[in-house]
């Protein structure tokens, strides 16, 4: 089947072509599951769906794609949550009963150097559903590619009958639990490499019985369910790698788009992160298209009085208003209003619902 790379994956591309915050060079290959097969439509169809990316035992990783009504992001069967980097990413079990595990592996894009120091990092959420939340986040290098008939833990016995190279595990364990089912969590650590790394496994290798947990909810998966989005393995102090490519981004005119990385906390208008891709490519493509004008919608949460989410929401399209007009886009091309709590996308019962309604729009159209 050929490699298709769609349109709405396009501002990923972007922001690989251009200087990466700082990550050097990736040798991890899609690295945040921006480029794919196909659309995914069910569940544990990841080494399918995605291009680089396999399962290396028999549990049933999933991918969620923006693309996708049945395995979307940000809303899908195990949460709501925005994609990091671009609109796609992982999911696996991490924990869960009778010490099922989930994994995900990959094959870097050049064998690592004996004797250099690397950065392995990664991004994770845990999902809304889940019962329990880990402390740990485990690690294993190969020469060669793991492939083990189990749906149970990879474990230390399996490492040592496979063939080539095997590193010691590396754990990523701080003192706090990754918990957080709303902001994606930076996991990373410094090891030396040996020389003989090609492939990347990431998941829990240990049994249930030595899994640092604790416990969120009541019954509800009865497991342990993360988010993964962008990878990294990277040299130490590696310089960030430019190119002069660039993707342009391209939007439908006359329809209502949500920034998929534009968010806010409560009562704020603050944009959250430092990751807002999609509003370096709205410039890039305002920018080029002078004929093309932009209306700014804000939204809340139902948090508040409606006069104080009304101004608020104001404020929050204000944010973007300001960031277009300070890297040039006229003020006679922009116009902006804020809708409080009146639109919502997604219930305001939970704090991931209200996460979501946080948010601005825009319509982009035709000056007349």
């Amino acid at each position: 089947m050929s490699t298709r790379i769609p349109l709405f994956g396009i501002i990923s591309i972007l922001m690989f072509c251009m200087n990466f915050y700082g990550f050097g060079q990736n040798l991890v290959v899609n690295p945040s599951f921006e480029k794919y097969r196909d659309c995914p439509v069910k569940l544990g169809n990841l080494e399918k769906d995605v291009i680089d990316w396999n399962i290396p035992t028999l549990g049933s990783t999933d991918y969620f794609n923006g693309c996708s009504i049945v395995m979307g992001t940000p809303e899908n069967f195990n949460g709501k949550q925005p994609a990091n980097f671009g609109v796609g990413y992982v999911g696996f079990y991490m924990y869960a009963p009778n010490d099922y595990r989930e994994y995900i592996q990959a094959r870097l894009s050049s064998t690592l150097k004996r004797g250099e120091r690397y950065t392995i990092s990664f991004y994770v959420s845990l999902a809304e559903r889940s019962d329990f939340a880990v402390k740990e986040f485990g690690i294993r290098f190969t020469e060669f590619p793991v492939a083990v008939q189990t749906s149970k833990v990879l474990s230390g016995l399996h490492f040592s009958k496979m063939q080539g190279e095997i590193s010691e595990e590396l754990e990523i364990s701080y003192t706090k639990y990754y918990s957080d089912e709303i902001k994606w969590v930076k996991l990373s650590t410094e090891f030396e490499a040996s020389g003989t790394e090609n492939y990347l496994t990431i998941g829990n290798f240990k049994n249930n019985k030595r899994t640092q947990k604790y416990q969120t909810k009541r019954k509800i998966t009865k497991g342990s369910y993360y988010y993964l989005d962008m990878v990294s393995v990277s040299k130490v102090n590696a310089k960030p790698q430019n190119s002069e490519v660039t993707v342009l981004k391209e939007y439908e005119l006359d329809s209502v788009h949500i920034f998929k990385d534009v968010y806010f906390n409560s009562n704020t208008s603050k944009i959250r992160g430092n990751h807002q891709q999609e509003m370096e490519s709205l410039l890039s493509y305002l920018k080029k298209n002078s004929n093309i004008n932009i209306e700014i919608f804000g939204h809340t949460d139902s948090i508040g009085s409606d006069s104080f989410n009304k101004r608020l929401s104001i404020r929050r399209a204000e944010e973007v208003v300001t960031y277009l007009t300070k890297n040039g886009i006229q003020n006679n091309r922009i116009t902006k209003q804020g809708f409080g709590s009146s639109k919502p996308i997604s219930t305001n019962e939970t704090e991931a619902g209200r996460f979501l309604n946080r948010r601005v729009e825009f319509i982009l159209s035709k000056a007349n």
